[in-house]
């Protein structure tokens, strides 16, 4: 009684967005972990009482009200359809779950939120699975860059031993003298 009280009260403080979704998929939590659904009907079947050759069959029919579908399904999932075959989309956008979840951390309701992509631990640790997913930064990737990027190792390499040779190339440059016979770089 004391645990009804409790929700009650809870149910009066939450935000009329969370109240309309609770009220439209309860958790499984407070209704059980599944609904039951219907069982199947005996069906007994007699062609006729004076009829010596006839059989007595029993067939199993399911409830017209019972739907082809289970009521309990996430309502943040997609689902399909058993008996047709065909997919519906999840009843509430990838926007409208991340709205749910942040009012439900704001009113600390989110134990009994559903499984969904949209959920603060799923998305944590979709984060520390994935890493960080930038091209370039793996083991043994790069990143291909601008042509001023990828030529910039290469001469800076070009300059570093021009500077180291450079004693050398003046005192040649001043042997053959101001550019006469002069084929080295510097021009």
């Amino acid at each position: 009684m004391a645990a009804t009280q409790s929700h009650i009260r809870l149910a009066q403080d939450l935000h009329p967005r969370l109240l309309r979704f609770f009220t439209r998929f309860p958790p499984s939590t407070i209704t059980g972990a599944t609904q039951p659904s219907a069982a199947p009907v005996q069906i007994a079947s007699n062609t006729s009482s004076m009829d010596p050759n006839a059989t007595t069959s029993t067939t199993t029919a399911e409830p017209s009200d019972a739907p082809t579908y289970p009521r309990n399904r996430n309502p943040f999932l997609a689902f399909k359809n058993p008996s047709t075959g065909n997919w519906h989309a999840p009843h509430y956008s990838l926007r409208r779950q991340a709205e749910l979840f942040k009012l439900a951390i704001a009113y600390d309701v989110l134990p009994l939120m559903p499984h969904s992509p949209k959920h603060p631990e799923i998305k944590e640790q979709k984060r520390i699975d994935n890493g960080l997913r930038v091209q370039g930064t793996g083991i043994g990737k790069k990143v291909k860059g601008k042509l001023w990027e990828r030529t910039l190792k290469g001469r800076l390499e070009e300059r570093k031993k021009a500077m180291e040779g450079m004693p050398e190339m003046i005192r040649q440059w001043k042997e053959r003298g101001h550019g006469r016979g002069w084929k080295k770089w510097p021009k």
